[in-house]
């Protein structure tokens, strides 16, 4: 069922390596037969089932940037955690790479999970999930389906199924402008199956024009910096697999998120351009276990690594309630 994956040895994050915690490359596999790369990050000197957190994102990065970031922290204050590659990405399998899949990437987390689930120094009944950008809609989603996910916080969440239907900031919100964008998806099918190639969209152009929104610019900023750059990123480099997109214009996440049971934290900077989805996922949310962070003068990027902006204490304390 699973594949060999080739993991590299040496510490290569974007970020500096702790001296509180343990740190190890693990494998395991989704019901799809993909196997995921992952890090796990566990307290040093910890004993006995600890609480676990799976964590994954942003859309098109690695494990190397903000999830290894969030997973380190967290460990540091006493949980036992885990961020992977999504299928198809980073040293994760899947093929053909670059691509990726509201069902697929929804199931990574459940795979996180179970994975988890039967480690000799986790508590099944404490695992919890953590999803940033693009995979903070994952998260819900994932939430949405396992009710072995005890608690789930999504930071700076993007719902990438609405912003491929209906545009930035719902611009494109209309049948006729979907119906072009299916006509321009099929088209590129065909090319792409007469080429025997895929083609790439996505990722940061090498250079941005002065007037380019803010929110391109701070992408711009962390992935083509040494804040954010990673070799193995597609945000970095090549970008998704553009007929992959097919199936986030048409099949939206989210749907049964008002059914969610379990706890849920979402978390946002007041000036992230993405902050309606958090705002307008955190609206479908029912019970008294569901909360709204939003974070005074911090940007989308900002809760990527910015340690000093992310509400770790915060966080720290939401999974401490739910997950004991």
């Amino acid at each position: 069922m699973s594949e060999t994956l080739h993991l590299t040895a040496e510490w290569d994050k974007t970020f500096p390596k702790s001296d509180k915690v343990d740190h190890s490359k693990v494998t395991f596999h989704n019901r799809y037969g993909i196997t995921l790369a992952a890090d796990l990050y566990r307290p040093q000197g910890a004993s006995g089932k600890l609480a676990a957190i799976a964590v994954c994102g942003p859309f098109g990065a690695v494990k190397e940037q903000a999830s290894g970031l969030y997973a380190q922290e967290l460990a540091e204050r006493g949980f036992l955690t885990l961020a992977f590659d999504p299928s198809f990405t980073g040293e994760s399998g899947g093929e053909p790479r670059n691509v990726a899949s509201p069902d697929i990437n929804t199931e990574d987390f459940c795979a996180a999970v179970d994975a988890l689930s039967v480690r000799e120094d986790v508590d099944p009944e404490r695992i919890g999930i953590l999803g940033v950008c693009g995979w903070g809609g994952m998260a819900i989603n994932a939430a949405a389906a396992d009710t072995r996910i005890k608690a789930t916080v999504a930071s700076t969440m993007y719902d990438m199924t609405r912003v491929t239907a209906n545009g930035y900031f719902d611009a494109e919100d209309s049948a006729d402008l979907r119906q072009k964008k299916r006509e321009a998806f099929s088209r590129q099918r065909t090319e792409d199956y007469k080429n025997g190639t895929y083609a790439r969209a996505g990722g940061v152009a090498d250079e941005i024009p002065e007037d380019a929104p803010q929110f391109v610019k701070d992408y711009f900023a962390y992935y083509k910096t040494p804040r954010g750059y990673h070799p193995r990123s597609l945000n970095s480099n090549a970008g998704w697999n553009v007929t992959s997109a097919i199936s986030f214009l048409n099949m939206p996440i989210l749907q049964y998120s008002s059914e969610i049971r379990s706890a849920v934290l979402v978390v946002h900077g007041e000036k992230a351009h993405s902050c309606y989805f958090g705002k307008d996922a955190f609206a479908k949310l029912k019970g008294e276990n569901k909360e709204l962070l939003l974070i005074p003068g911090a940007s989308h990027t900002d809760l990527y690594d910015q340690k000093q902006i992310i509400p770790f204490d915060r966080i720290t304390d939401f999974f401490h309630r739910y997950l004991g």
